[in-house]
């Protein structure tokens, strides 16, 4: 769950999902632009939480009234100010990714024999690499060579991914997120993991002459075909770009799209309706 330093009131919208799987992930998906903080899952379905003062109702009600041809319902309730600490820890579990890689907080047990361990206190849903698309960015980070090389993460959210590369001794990793708590939250789960990861608000537009062997980008389709163009620019010859928050009937049009920049389509992942790609320039 989001952790603020001050304590607020927070709006709770309630979800009740017919079909949690796969449509607990593709509503967060939907929704997961407006000012939510964090999203709970359960066996309902999930529910999700911004401070009062970033609500914004009739914005809300519009982006979730378009969702179709799902059976959900919600409901509003404003929470009054609680130990969002401790709400948190009862809802994050660890997470274990091909037995090699192990995600979990401070407060969880660590696990022997397992090759990778990452330690986070997040401050957005998609950062804790229960969501799919991180799952899968795990999975591609574990196959790939990492050692000396210069990253980009983009879209780092808690830099799960940076910090996982950083640990398979990849040389430098920069990591950008337009959300000021993601940039602040990157450079402390670095430091908790013994890592230095260079983290930065903003969006593609930070990128300048600085070149990189690997760029990371879990965003969403629309943000990545804007975007892409960019990452090719700062990408060296012969890199590897991986991308996510892609959903299974976005492929065809990335695939196009990225074809069309040149870029050599490798592999693509998926799990439940979240695909993952490489690509290499």
């Amino acid at each position: 769950m989001f952790l603020k330093k001050n304590m607020t009131n927070y709006i709770e919208y309630k979800f009740k999902v017919a079909e949690i799987e796969p449509w607990n992930e593709i509503i967060i998906a939907m929704i997961s632009e407006l000012p939510f903080e964090s999203f709970v899952e359960n066996e309902e379905g999930f529910d999700a939480y911004m401070p009062k003062t970033d609500e914004n109702i009739e914005e809300i009600k519009a982006v979730i009234d378009a969702i179709e041809n799902i059976d959900f319902s919600y409901t509003r309730q404003e929470i009054e100010q609680q130990n969002w600490n401790a709400t948190w820890e009862e809802s994050f579990t660890p997470i274990l990714v091909n037995d090699q890689c192990l995600i979990r907080a401070e407060f969880h047990e660590s696990v022997e024999n397992i090759p990778y361990e990452i330690i986070i206190q997040p401050k957005m849903s998609f950062g804790t690499g229960h969501h799919s698309t991180t799952h899968l960015m795990v999975e591609y980070i574990l196959e790939t060579e990492f050692k000396g090389k210069d990253i980009l993460d983009m879209g780092c959210g808690t830099s799960i991914l940076a910090i996982l590369a950083m640990k398979r001794e990849a040389n430098y990793a920069e990591c950008i997120d337009i959300d000021e708590w993601a940039v602040e939250n990157s450079i402390e789960n670095g430091k908790k993991n013994g890592v230095r990861l260079d983290a930065k608000m903003g969006d593609h537009s930070l990128l300048g002459s600085k070149q990189f062997d690997i760029i990371l980008a879990n965003i969403n389709k629309n943000i990545l075909i804007s975007q892409i163009p960019t990452y090719i620019s700062v990408l060296n010859e012969n890199g590897d770009l991986f991308l996510s928050g892609l959903m299974e009937q976005d492929f065809n049009d990335i695939l196009a799209f990225c074809t069309e920049h040149n870029l050599k389509f490798i592999s693509k992942k998926q799990r439940n309706e979240w695909i993952a790609l490489h690509f290499k320039k």
